[in-house]
């Protein structure tokens, strides 16, 4: 089970220094100066409101209302793009302490991710855990882990195939979570190789919230929509609901991470040490985009601010904008680089020249 992983004892050769201390000290004072708590407030919870509401209104339109097959699909396709405003910003918050004060109403609304054929927490080991500890670090961090398909940072080999890369791969983004929720779940629950680090335990009750929801999923998007649509239609349904899932939810997590200039290590070694201090490897190895654009840091739960997530990610999104300030301050403060794009389409034409590069160097 997950349980029985080999642990990487990957370490950072520096302590917390002076300007991490400094910047924690400048967003506590923010907050209290402003008597702000760093979770969720009405504007997350009236935005989480709309989104769910949006959610239940596409599928029972799909299921009940009488209307012809091409919309239904259209439907399926909007419904995955409003499953990936779910995942961005209720389960993200949700899953790591942010949308509320209450831990039942953080384990409650992270059950979303259960929602969208997931599981809440097997995400928060390979997320929370491994991602937001190891971030770009290959060979620990699931999020730039090794396929024949995709070459990601220059510490992985080239294939041929890899020419074409910045071509298809949109085509395996999209199928992307058809993959982790029809196959890479159940191996990594039933192996837990996936993982280069320990983590905790499933309990009793996460081994039935898996099984349950699972099934539960499976019953609402495949075998209630097959009375209705007939099978043919409800796999076209799900496997367009899918793919617009998972190109909105790829997409944005790589415009992070997978960019040029932001660093990548690689864990060949039973034992690495990582230069920086582990707050300056989260700057090194992300980067924000579109910070001043209102509409994309709603659409999107703040996960334009990565550098702030990473940084804080105890914090609710809905606080990001005001701590950017603070952290792009602080870096100039103290000489530590921060990288950002200023808008989305200039973060993406950087994701496809990174692999374009990496494709054919």
């Amino acid at each position: 089970m997950l349980n029985k992983c080999p642990l990487k004892k990957v370490q950072f050769s520096k302590p917390q220094g002076e300007f991490f201390c400094t910047l924690r000290k400048s967003v506590q004072n923010y907050f209290d100066e402003n008597q702000l708590e760093t979770s969720g407030n009405w504007k997350l919870y009236l935005k989480a409101f709309i989104i769910i509401t949006t959610y239940i209104a596409i599928y029972c339109s799909i299921i009940v209302l009488p209307i012809p097959g091409y919309l239904a699909l259209i439907l399926s396709a909007s419904l995955g793009f409003v499953q990936a405003l779910v995942g961005f910003n209720i389960m993200h918050d949700a899953c790591h302490e942010a949308f509320s004060k209450n831990k039942a109403v953080n384990y409650f609304f992270g059950l979303s991710m259960n929602a969208l054929g997931s599981d809440a927490f097997m995400w928060r080991q390979k997320h929370n855990l491994v991602h937001h500890t190891y971030t770009n670090i290959d060979g620990i961090d699931d999020d730039i882990s090794k396929t024949p398909f995709l070459r990601m940072s220059e510490t992985q080999p080239r294939y041929k195939a890899h020419r074409f890369q910045h071509i298809y791969l949109p085509l395996l983004y999209g199928i992307s979570t058809i993959y982790w929720v029809l196959v890479k779940d159940f191996e990594d629950y039933i192996l837990g190789s996936r993982f280069n680090v320990e983590v905790g335990k499933m309990k009793p009750l996460d081994h039935v919230m898996f099984w349950t929801t699972r099934i539960i999923y499976f019953g609402l998007y495949l075998v209630l929509p097959s009375f209705v649509w007939g099978i043919g239609w409800t796999i076209l349904g799900f496997t367009l609901m899918h793919m617009m899932l998972g190109l909105t939810m790829s997409f944005v997590f790589q415009l992070a991470h997978v960019v040029e200039n932001v660093e990548f290590e690689h864990a060949e070694d039973e034992s690495l040490m990582i230069e920086n201090e582990w707050a300056v490897h989260q700057l090194a190895t992300t980067s924000d985009f579109a910070v001043d654009n209102k509409v994309v840091s709603w659409l999107v739960g703040g996960l334009n601010f990565q550098v702030e997530h990473h940084l804080f990610p105890r914090i609710s999104h809905i606080h990001y904008p005001e701590i950017q300030k603070i952290v792009a301050k602080t870096c100039k403060e103290f000489d530590v680089t921060y990288y950002s794009y200023d808008s989305t389409g200039k973060a993406l034409a950087s994701h496809f020249r990174h692999m374009k590069r990496l494709g054919q160097k």
